[in-house]
């Protein structure tokens, strides 16, 4: 296990320990959210259900706060949505410029992910989350058991909270990505500031 950890910070130096996933439902407190990731950590674009000119307007302006507070941005999908982005999120063996991060939510999945030589996977759901209500969660020592089996830094998402961040490390993850985590609970929906 040590000699993993060993090549994994050798060919991973520089991937934040701490996401944010960003999404529709954020409404205005997606500004809010980017202000909280601390600086050096990272966003993962998302936003799939828009027009591909809001889509791409809106990264672009994701992209700006990004800069300014120098977070990592990974753009999910293949859109090429402009200027700024470290990489791309996806089920995609095909190597783009910069880093590839994978979803992986079961064990083919993450093997995937391994023969892809993806830099960096996202393991879900651990916790139960308002963003898919009623989907099965994988629980801790489950995702557990898949962060140990990939070949990347493995990340939790999924009803993730900050207090959660030292079980996680304990547990064998290299860091967590969230949504509700970012956001203050009175303003899931509401509220916020523009860039």
């Amino acid at each position: 296990r040590r000699a993993i950890a060993t090549r994994m910070r050798a060919r991973h130096p520089r991937i934040p320990t701490q996401w944010l996933m960003t999404d529709e439902r954020m409404g205005w407190a997606l500004w809010d959210a980017l202000e909280r990731v601390p600086r050096g950590q990272g966003v993962i674009f998302r936003h799939y259900s828009l027009e591909i000119c809001a889509r791409r307007n809106l990264y672009l302006q994701v992209a700006k706060v990004a800069r300014r507070r120098r977070l990592m941005l990974i753009v999910a999908g293949g859109d090429g949505l402009g200027p700024g982005n470290a990489g791309i999120h996806g089920r995609s063996a095909k190597r783009a410029r910069g880093i590839l991060t994978w979803p992986a939510h079961n064990l083919p999945e993450l093997i995937a992910a391994n023969r892809a030589k993806a830099d960096m996977v996202l393991i879900s759901p651990v916790f139960a989350t308002r963003s898919h209500l009623g989907t099965r969660t994988l629980g801790l020592a489950r995702a557990a058991s898949l962060a140990r089996q990939a070949d990347m830094p493995a990340i939790a998402l999924g009803g993730i909270q900050k207090r959660h961040s030292r079980h996680l490390k304990s547990a064998g993850f290299y860091g967590w990505a969230a949504i509700g985590a970012w956001i203050e609970p009175e303003i899931h929906d509401v509220g916020g500031r523009r860039p």
